[in-house]
């Protein structure tokens, strides 16, 4: 009898520590499922945005740079910051820099090494 009482006490204990972890796991479901839904949400408003500058693009370059981006892994363009191309971290040589400085604002350039469309901001450090 002793034993049959001890092993319902212990199912019991049992019992609490398995709702206690089912409450932990519906916990972390609840908070999974928001995090989805944000990132998601998050999605859908930068296609939404991206949609938007790709139509005030040139066509052509829309093509080079969806090509650029099919090749390179998902980045088709990156920027020059500090003499460097953010797409593979290499630093532009003097000649290239000079080439940069030289070109037009709206000069479509590409970085000599990975081939990816170069964006030029104040932070170029040209």
């Amino acid at each position: 009898m002793e034993r049959r009482e001890a092993a319902q006490e212990r199912a019991g204990e049992l019992t609490g520590r398995v709702g206690s972890v089912q409450a932990k796991v519906d916990d972390a479901t609840a908070r999974r499922d928001a995090a989805q839904r944000e990132l998601d949400d998050e999605a859908a408003s930068a296609t939404k945005e991206r949609e938007v500058v790709a139509a005030s693009v040139p066509a052509d370059l829309m093509k080079l740079y969806e090509k650029l981006r099919v090749q390179q892994g998902g980045v088709g363009a990156a920027r020059l910051f500090q003499r460097r191309c953010e797409g593979c971290r290499l630093e532009l040589n003097i000649t290239e820099l000079n080439e940069v400085r030289a070109a037009a604002p709206d000069a479509v350039l590409r970085c000599e090494n990975c081939r990816r469309i170069l964006v030029r901001t104040s932070e170029s450090g040209l």
